[in-house]
Protein backbone atom coordinates (compact mmCIF):
# COMPACT_ATOMS: atom_id res chain seq x y z
CA UNK A 1 0.00 0.00 0.00
CA UNK A 2 1.31 2.95 -0.94
CA UNK A 3 2.34 5.55 1.70
CA UNK A 4 0.56 8.75 1.38
CA UNK A 5 3.11 10.35 3.86
CA UNK A 6 6.49 9.17 2.96
CA UNK A 7 9.14 11.65 1.98
CA UNK A 8 9.43 12.23 -2.20
CA UNK A 9 12.08 10.26 -3.82
CA UNK A 10 12.83 13.24 -6.08
CA UNK A 11 13.33 17.06 -5.45
CA UNK A 12 9.87 17.30 -7.15
CA UNK A 13 7.31 18.74 -4.46
CA UNK A 14 4.83 15.63 -3.33
CA UNK A 15 1.37 16.40 -5.05
CA UNK A 16 -1.65 16.92 -2.28
CA UNK A 17 -4.26 15.87 -5.36
CA UNK A 18 -2.24 12.59 -5.96
CA UNK A 19 -2.16 11.37 -2.26
CA UNK A 20 -5.61 12.45 -1.91
CA UNK A 21 -6.44 9.64 -4.24
CA UNK A 22 -4.29 7.17 -3.07
CA UNK A 23 -5.66 3.80 -0.91
CA UNK A 24 -3.58 4.47 1.78
CA UNK A 25 -4.78 8.14 2.40
CA UNK A 26 -8.14 6.42 2.88
CA UNK A 27 -6.40 4.59 5.10
CA UNK A 28 -5.15 7.32 6.92
CA UNK A 29 -8.58 8.77 7.09
CA UNK A 30 -10.32 5.82 8.62
CA UNK A 31 -7.58 5.38 11.21
CA UNK A 32 -7.99 8.59 12.18
CA UNK A 33 -11.76 7.78 12.50
CA UNK A 34 -10.98 4.74 14.33
CA UNK A 35 -8.41 6.75 16.85
CA UNK A 36 -11.06 9.49 17.51
CA UNK A 37 -13.25 7.05 19.42
CA UNK A 38 -10.94 5.49 21.99
CA UNK A 39 -8.96 9.24 22.67
CA UNK A 40 -12.30 10.96 23.21
CA UNK A 41 -13.55 8.42 25.38
CA UNK A 42 -10.38 9.01 27.53
CA UNK A 43 -10.06 12.59 27.47
CA UNK A 44 -13.71 12.97 28.84
CA UNK A 45 -13.36 10.97 31.42
CA UNK A 46 -10.09 12.55 32.15
CA UNK A 47 -11.21 16.32 32.65
CA UNK A 48 -14.82 14.25 34.89
CA UNK A 49 -11.96 13.19 36.78
CA UNK A 50 -10.55 17.50 37.19
CA UNK A 51 -13.46 18.31 37.67
CA UNK A 52 -14.60 15.59 40.25
CA UNK A 53 -11.51 15.59 42.68
CA UNK A 54 -11.00 19.53 42.28
CA UNK A 55 -14.38 19.78 43.80
CA UNK A 56 -13.52 16.93 46.35
CA UNK A 57 -10.09 17.88 47.69
CA UNK A 58 -11.51 21.89 48.05
CA UNK A 59 -14.84 21.30 49.01
CA UNK A 60 -16.03 18.16 50.23
CA UNK A 61 -12.68 16.02 51.92
CA UNK A 62 -12.50 19.70 54.56
CA UNK A 63 -16.20 18.91 55.21
CA UNK A 64 -15.18 15.30 56.01
CA UNK A 65 -12.63 16.34 57.91
CA UNK A 66 -15.23 18.16 60.28
CA UNK A 67 -15.15 22.04 59.11
CA UNK A 68 -18.07 23.78 57.99
CA UNK A 69 -16.66 25.34 54.96
CA UNK A 70 -12.36 24.84 53.68
CA UNK A 71 -10.48 26.79 56.31
CA UNK A 72 -8.19 29.99 54.96
CA UNK A 73 -5.17 27.33 54.77
CA UNK A 74 -6.70 24.57 53.32
CA UNK A 75 -5.09 25.27 49.80
CA UNK A 76 -1.14 24.80 51.84
CA UNK A 77 -2.16 21.30 51.87
CA UNK A 78 -3.06 19.83 48.41
CA UNK A 79 -0.23 22.64 46.54
CA UNK A 80 2.29 21.26 48.51
CA UNK A 81 1.09 17.75 47.89
CA UNK A 82 0.40 18.36 44.20
CA UNK A 83 4.38 19.90 43.96
CA UNK A 84 6.03 16.92 45.53
CA UNK A 85 3.25 14.68 43.11
CA UNK A 86 5.18 16.45 40.05
CA UNK A 87 8.59 16.40 40.88
CA UNK A 88 8.39 12.47 41.83
CA UNK A 89 6.95 12.18 38.32
CA UNK A 90 9.71 13.98 36.16
CA UNK A 91 12.18 12.71 38.35
CA UNK A 92 11.69 9.06 38.12
CA UNK A 93 8.70 8.46 35.38
CA UNK A 94 10.07 8.10 31.34
CA UNK A 95 10.01 10.79 29.68
CA UNK A 96 9.30 14.66 31.13
CA UNK A 97 5.91 14.25 32.25
CA UNK A 98 4.36 16.43 29.46
CA UNK A 99 5.95 19.57 27.93
CA UNK A 100 7.56 22.83 30.06
CA UNK A 101 4.53 25.22 30.20
CA UNK A 102 6.79 28.21 30.41
CA UNK A 103 8.26 27.50 27.20
CA UNK A 104 5.30 27.86 25.17
CA UNK A 105 2.20 25.68 23.93
CA UNK A 106 4.86 23.46 22.11
CA UNK A 107 3.33 20.53 19.83
CA UNK A 108 6.45 19.15 17.72
CA UNK A 109 6.48 15.41 17.66
CA UNK A 110 4.50 12.91 18.63
CA UNK A 111 3.86 11.49 22.15
CA UNK A 112 5.59 8.04 22.90
CA UNK A 113 3.29 5.78 24.57
CA UNK A 114 5.84 4.92 27.24
CA UNK A 115 5.14 8.43 28.49
CA UNK A 116 1.95 8.23 29.09
CA UNK A 117 2.29 7.69 32.62
CA UNK A 118 4.33 10.60 32.87
CA UNK A 119 1.78 12.54 31.69
CA UNK A 120 -0.96 11.35 33.40
CA UNK A 121 0.60 11.47 36.78
CA UNK A 122 2.07 15.30 36.48
CA UNK A 123 -1.13 16.61 34.80
CA UNK A 124 -3.44 15.11 37.22
CA UNK A 125 -1.41 16.18 40.26
CA UNK A 126 -1.15 19.84 38.78
CA UNK A 127 -5.02 20.43 37.65
CA UNK A 128 -6.60 18.61 40.26
CA UNK A 129 -4.91 19.94 43.22
CA UNK A 130 -4.96 23.84 42.36
CA UNK A 131 -1.71 24.74 40.32
CA UNK A 132 -2.86 27.67 37.32
CA UNK A 133 -2.83 25.92 34.29
CA UNK A 134 -5.28 23.99 32.61
CA UNK A 135 -6.36 20.50 30.61
CA UNK A 136 -5.11 21.61 26.84
CA UNK A 137 -1.35 20.67 26.91
CA UNK A 138 -2.09 17.27 28.60
CA UNK A 139 -4.80 16.18 26.40
CA UNK A 140 -2.81 17.27 23.43
CA UNK A 141 -0.21 15.02 24.62
CA UNK A 142 -2.37 11.87 25.95
CA UNK A 143 -4.09 12.01 22.51
CA UNK A 144 -0.78 11.74 20.01
CA UNK A 145 0.42 9.21 22.47
CA UNK A 146 -2.85 6.92 22.47
CA UNK A 147 -2.53 7.54 18.25
CA UNK A 148 0.59 6.36 18.50
CA UNK A 149 0.05 3.29 20.32
CA UNK A 150 -3.12 2.36 18.40
CA UNK A 151 -0.69 2.91 15.07
CA UNK A 152 1.99 0.18 16.95
CA UNK A 153 -1.05 -1.66 18.10
CA UNK A 154 -2.63 -2.52 14.22
CA UNK A 155 0.88 -2.02 12.17
CA UNK A 156 4.18 -2.49 13.98
CA UNK A 157 6.23 -1.24 11.25
CA UNK A 158 4.30 1.55 10.16
CA UNK A 159 6.18 5.07 7.98
CA UNK A 160 7.26 7.26 10.88
CA UNK A 161 5.27 10.19 8.99
CA UNK A 162 1.98 8.38 9.24
CA UNK A 163 2.43 7.57 13.03
CA UNK A 164 2.85 10.98 13.33
CA UNK A 165 -0.22 12.22 11.26
CA UNK A 166 -2.14 9.54 13.11
CA UNK A 167 -0.68 11.06 16.66
CA UNK A 168 -1.79 14.45 15.55
CA UNK A 169 -5.58 13.01 14.92
CA UNK A 170 -5.07 11.78 18.59
CA UNK A 171 -4.49 15.02 19.39
CA UNK A 172 -7.30 16.80 17.55
CA UNK A 173 -9.84 14.08 18.93
CA UNK A 174 -9.00 15.02 22.58
CA UNK A 175 -9.48 18.31 22.66
CA UNK A 176 -12.27 18.04 20.11
CA UNK A 177 -14.49 20.23 22.22
CA UNK A 178 -12.56 21.83 25.23
CA UNK A 179 -11.80 25.46 22.81
CA UNK A 180 -15.70 25.80 22.08
CA UNK A 181 -15.31 23.94 18.61
CA UNK A 182 -13.28 21.18 16.98
CA UNK A 183 -12.15 23.78 14.34
CA UNK A 184 -10.42 25.90 16.88
CA UNK A 185 -8.86 22.96 18.40
CA UNK A 186 -7.93 22.40 14.76
CA UNK A 187 -6.41 26.24 13.88
CA UNK A 188 -4.59 25.62 17.25
CA UNK A 189 -2.62 22.94 16.19
CA UNK A 190 -2.02 24.28 12.67
CA UNK A 191 -0.47 27.13 14.59
CA UNK A 192 1.41 25.52 17.22
CA UNK A 193 3.36 22.84 14.95
CA UNK A 194 3.65 25.68 12.23
CA UNK A 195 2.03 23.54 9.82
CA UNK A 196 1.36 24.79 6.03
CA UNK A 197 2.26 24.36 2.80
CA UNK A 198 0.49 22.65 -0.38
CA UNK A 199 0.24 19.64 2.39
CA UNK A 200 -1.29 21.27 4.69
CA UNK A 201 -5.17 20.03 4.40
CA UNK A 202 -3.46 16.47 3.41
CA UNK A 203 -2.41 16.42 7.16
CA UNK A 204 -5.12 18.66 8.36
CA UNK A 205 -8.04 16.43 7.00
CA UNK A 206 -7.37 13.46 9.11
CA UNK A 207 -7.42 15.37 12.20
CA UNK A 208 -10.70 16.84 11.33
CA UNK A 209 -12.19 13.42 10.92
CA UNK A 210 -10.89 12.57 14.65
CA UNK A 211 -11.92 16.02 16.08
CA UNK A 212 -15.49 15.32 14.53
CA UNK A 213 -15.37 11.97 15.91
CA UNK A 214 -14.39 13.06 19.15
CA UNK A 215 -17.45 15.87 19.65
CA UNK A 216 -20.06 13.44 18.71
CA UNK A 217 -18.49 11.69 21.47
CA UNK A 218 -18.27 13.98 23.76
CA UNK A 219 -22.11 14.74 23.03
CA UNK A 220 -23.38 11.20 23.19
CA UNK A 221 -20.82 11.07 26.72
CA UNK A 222 -22.78 14.13 27.85
CA UNK A 223 -26.24 12.74 27.24
CA UNK A 224 -25.67 9.95 29.01
CA UNK A 225 -23.97 11.11 32.54
CA UNK A 226 -24.70 14.66 32.29
CA UNK A 227 -21.34 16.09 33.35
CA UNK A 228 -21.31 17.96 30.51
CA UNK A 229 -18.71 18.65 27.41
CA UNK A 230 -16.69 21.01 28.97
CA UNK A 231 -16.47 23.54 26.15
CA UNK A 232 -16.10 27.10 27.38
CA UNK A 233 -18.13 29.37 27.06
CA UNK A 234 -20.80 32.27 28.76
CA UNK A 235 -24.12 32.49 28.34
CA UNK A 236 -26.46 35.52 28.71
CA UNK A 237 -23.78 38.25 28.06
CA UNK A 238 -25.07 42.00 27.57
CA UNK A 239 -25.66 42.81 23.53
CA UNK A 240 -22.68 45.12 21.80
CA UNK A 241 -23.53 47.36 19.41
CA UNK A 242 -21.10 48.43 16.47
CA UNK A 243 -17.71 49.34 17.71
CA UNK A 244 -16.55 53.47 17.98
CA UNK A 245 -13.75 54.86 17.55
CA UNK A 246 -12.57 55.52 20.96
CA UNK A 247 -13.07 51.77 21.68
CA UNK A 248 -10.42 51.50 19.29
CA UNK A 249 -8.54 53.21 21.07
CA UNK A 250 -8.79 51.37 23.96
CA UNK A 251 -7.75 48.27 21.50
CA UNK A 252 -4.07 49.60 21.27
CA UNK A 253 -4.24 50.05 24.84
CA UNK A 254 -5.09 46.73 26.33
CA UNK A 255 -2.99 45.26 23.45
CA UNK A 256 0.21 46.88 24.81
CA UNK A 257 -0.64 46.31 27.95
CA UNK A 258 -1.64 42.59 27.88
CA UNK A 259 1.97 42.27 25.71
CA UNK A 260 3.88 44.09 28.91
CA UNK A 261 2.14 41.72 31.30
CA UNK A 262 2.63 38.69 29.04
CA UNK A 263 6.43 39.55 28.61
CA UNK A 264 6.77 39.44 32.88
CA UNK A 265 4.89 36.56 33.51
CA UNK A 266 7.29 34.62 30.37
CA UNK A 267 10.09 36.01 31.65
CA UNK A 268 9.41 35.38 35.29
CA UNK A 269 8.35 31.42 34.75
CA UNK A 270 11.76 30.54 31.91
CA UNK A 271 13.68 32.11 34.78
CA UNK A 272 12.39 30.51 37.54
CA UNK A 273 12.17 27.24 35.31
CA UNK A 274 15.82 27.17 35.38
CA UNK A 275 16.30 27.59 39.23
CA UNK A 276 13.56 24.93 40.31
CA UNK A 277 15.22 22.02 37.25
CA UNK A 278 18.13 22.28 39.03
CA UNK A 279 16.67 21.23 42.75
CA UNK A 280 13.36 19.84 41.39
CA UNK A 281 12.15 18.10 44.67
CA UNK A 282 12.78 20.03 46.99
CA UNK A 283 11.70 23.33 44.88
CA UNK A 284 8.74 22.62 43.10
CA UNK A 285 6.96 21.62 47.04
CA UNK A 286 8.11 25.70 47.82
CA UNK A 287 6.64 27.04 44.79
CA UNK A 288 3.20 24.95 45.48
CA UNK A 289 3.12 26.81 48.58
CA UNK A 290 4.42 30.13 47.13
CA UNK A 291 0.85 29.32 45.18
CA UNK A 292 -1.14 28.03 48.24
CA UNK A 293 -0.01 31.87 50.03
CA UNK A 294 -0.80 33.76 46.94
CA UNK A 295 -4.12 32.78 47.24
CA UNK A 296 -5.01 32.70 50.87
CA UNK A 297 -3.78 36.29 50.62
CA UNK A 298 -6.37 36.92 47.90
CA UNK A 299 -8.97 35.00 50.08
CA UNK A 300 -7.69 37.24 53.31
CA UNK A 301 -7.59 40.69 51.45
CA UNK A 302 -11.16 40.41 49.39
CA UNK A 303 -13.03 38.20 51.16
CA UNK A 304 -13.75 36.56 47.51
CA UNK A 305 -12.92 32.41 47.08
CA UNK A 306 -9.28 31.41 47.20
CA UNK A 307 -10.20 29.26 44.02
CA UNK A 308 -10.29 32.22 41.61
CA UNK A 309 -6.65 31.98 42.45
CA UNK A 310 -6.32 28.98 41.80
CA UNK A 311 -6.97 26.08 39.08
CA UNK A 312 -6.64 27.25 35.40
CA UNK A 313 -10.25 29.89 35.69
CA UNK A 314 -11.68 27.72 33.29
CA UNK A 315 -14.63 27.20 35.53
CA UNK A 316 -14.60 30.67 37.20
CA UNK A 317 -14.29 32.89 34.01
CA UNK A 318 -18.07 32.57 33.13
CA UNK A 319 -18.65 33.32 36.82
CA UNK A 320 -16.06 36.18 36.97
CA UNK A 321 -17.97 37.88 33.86
CA UNK A 322 -21.78 37.44 34.91
CA UNK A 323 -20.86 38.85 38.41
CA UNK A 324 -18.60 41.43 37.01
CA UNK A 325 -20.85 44.20 38.38
CA UNK A 326 -20.11 42.76 42.56
CA UNK A 327 -16.04 42.95 41.93
CA UNK A 328 -14.59 46.36 42.94
CA UNK A 329 -12.00 47.63 41.20
CA UNK A 330 -8.91 47.00 43.59
CA UNK A 331 -10.19 43.11 43.89
CA UNK A 332 -9.89 42.51 40.13
CA UNK A 333 -6.53 44.03 40.50
CA UNK A 334 -5.53 42.26 43.52
CA UNK A 335 -7.03 39.05 41.66
CA UNK A 336 -4.59 39.87 38.68
CA UNK A 337 -1.77 40.33 40.49
CA UNK A 338 -1.97 37.21 42.57
CA UNK A 339 -3.94 35.26 39.50
CA UNK A 340 -0.59 36.23 37.26
CA UNK A 341 1.89 35.47 39.73
CA UNK A 342 0.86 32.05 40.50
CA UNK A 343 0.42 31.34 36.61
CA UNK A 344 4.15 32.50 36.53
CA UNK A 345 4.92 29.94 38.94
CA UNK A 346 3.18 27.36 37.83
CA UNK A 347 4.63 27.44 34.29
CA UNK A 348 8.02 27.38 35.75
CA UNK A 349 7.51 24.44 37.88
CA UNK A 350 4.28 22.46 37.20
CA UNK A 351 2.76 20.36 33.87
CA UNK A 352 -0.40 21.82 32.07
CA UNK A 353 -1.26 24.45 29.71
CA UNK A 354 -0.92 28.18 29.12
CA UNK A 355 -4.09 29.14 27.62
CA UNK A 356 -7.17 29.01 30.11
CA UNK A 357 -5.31 31.53 32.95
CA UNK A 358 -4.00 34.07 29.95
CA UNK A 359 -7.79 34.05 29.23
CA UNK A 360 -8.81 34.51 32.84
CA UNK A 361 -6.30 37.33 33.20
CA UNK A 362 -7.71 38.91 30.22
CA UNK A 363 -10.73 39.27 31.03
CA UNK A 364 -10.58 40.48 34.77
CA UNK A 365 -7.62 43.06 32.97
CA UNK A 366 -10.90 44.32 30.43
CA UNK A 367 -13.56 44.13 33.19
CA UNK A 368 -10.55 46.57 35.23
CA UNK A 369 -9.85 48.75 32.32
CA UNK A 370 -13.97 48.74 31.56
CA UNK A 371 -14.65 50.90 34.82
CA UNK A 372 -12.56 54.30 32.93
CA UNK A 373 -14.96 55.95 30.77
CA UNK A 374 -15.65 54.83 26.38
CA UNK A 375 -15.02 50.85 27.31
CA UNK A 376 -17.81 48.86 27.64
CA UNK A 377 -17.19 45.80 29.90
CA UNK A 378 -17.93 42.65 27.50
CA UNK A 379 -15.97 44.49 24.93
CA UNK A 380 -13.16 45.15 27.39
CA UNK A 381 -13.44 41.21 28.35
CA UNK A 382 -13.10 39.76 24.24
CA UNK A 383 -10.35 42.26 23.81
CA UNK A 384 -8.56 41.22 27.44
CA UNK A 385 -8.75 37.77 25.91
CA UNK A 386 -7.71 37.99 22.92
CA UNK A 387 -4.94 40.29 23.83
CA UNK A 388 -3.53 38.09 26.78
CA UNK A 389 -3.67 34.83 24.62
CA UNK A 390 -1.59 36.19 21.95
CA UNK A 391 1.05 37.77 24.25
CA UNK A 392 0.99 34.13 25.97
CA UNK A 393 0.77 31.87 23.03
CA UNK A 394 2.17 34.08 19.73
CA UNK A 395 -0.70 31.99 18.31
CA UNK A 396 -2.78 34.84 16.45
CA UNK A 397 -5.76 33.20 14.44
CA UNK A 398 -6.22 31.23 17.88
CA UNK A 399 -6.16 34.07 19.60
CA UNK A 400 -8.92 35.74 17.62
CA UNK A 401 -11.16 32.65 17.48
CA UNK A 402 -11.28 31.93 21.51
CA UNK A 403 -13.05 35.31 22.44
CA UNK A 404 -15.23 34.76 19.60
CA UNK A 405 -16.25 31.73 20.23
CA UNK A 406 -16.86 32.61 23.99
CA UNK A 407 -18.84 35.09 23.19
CA UNK A 408 -20.35 33.75 20.38
CA UNK A 409 -24.29 36.43 20.32
CA UNK A 410 -21.36 39.33 20.31
CA UNK A 411 -18.79 37.36 18.18
CA UNK A 412 -19.61 39.60 15.00
CA UNK A 413 -19.24 43.35 16.41
CA UNK A 414 -16.72 42.36 18.81
CA UNK A 415 -14.58 40.82 16.07
CA UNK A 416 -12.98 44.28 14.72
CA UNK A 417 -11.82 45.18 18.55
CA UNK A 418 -10.46 41.73 19.30
CA UNK A 419 -8.66 41.56 15.87
CA UNK A 420 -6.70 45.11 16.60
CA UNK A 421 -6.04 43.70 20.45
CA UNK A 422 -4.60 41.06 19.21
CA UNK A 423 -2.39 42.46 16.69
CA UNK A 424 -1.07 45.24 18.66
CA UNK A 425 -0.05 42.39 21.16
CA UNK A 426 1.28 40.41 18.90
CA UNK A 427 3.36 42.86 17.28
CA UNK A 428 4.53 44.54 20.84
CA UNK A 429 5.22 40.96 21.81
CA UNK A 430 7.92 40.58 19.34
CA UNK A 431 9.77 44.11 20.31
CA UNK A 432 9.32 43.48 23.66
CA UNK A 433 11.59 39.85 23.56
CA UNK A 434 14.74 40.98 21.60
CA UNK A 435 14.91 43.91 24.87
CA UNK A 436 14.45 41.27 27.52
CA UNK A 437 17.27 39.37 26.20
CA UNK A 438 14.72 36.24 24.46
CA UNK A 439 14.35 35.60 21.49
CA UNK A 440 11.31 35.08 20.39
CA UNK A 441 12.37 31.54 19.62
CA UNK A 442 13.51 30.69 22.68
CA UNK A 443 10.19 31.91 24.38
CA UNK A 444 7.67 30.44 21.76
CA UNK A 445 10.39 26.81 22.30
Amino acid sequence: MTDPTAAPTSAAPPDPGKILRSRGYVGLLVMGALVGVPVAFVAYWFLVLVSKSQTWVFDSLPKGLGFDTAPVWWPVLPLTLSGLLVALSITYLPGTSGHRPAEGLKATGATAPRDLAGVFVASLATLCLGAVLGPEAPLIAIGSGLGVLAVHLIKKDAPEQATLVVGAAGSFAAIATLLGSPLTGAFLLMEAVGLGGPLMGVILVPGLMAAGIGSLIFVGLDSWTGYGTFALEIPNIPAFGTPTLGEFGWALVIGLVSAAAGQFIKRGALALQDIVDRHRLLLTPAVGLVIALLAITFQVATDKSSQFVLFSGQDALPTLVDDAATWSVGALIMLMVCKGLAYCLSLSSFRGGPIFPAMFIGAALGIVLSSLPGLPMIAGVAMGIGAMCVAMLGLPLVSVLLPSLLLASDAVPLMPLVIVAVVVSYVASARLEPHLGVSAAEVAG
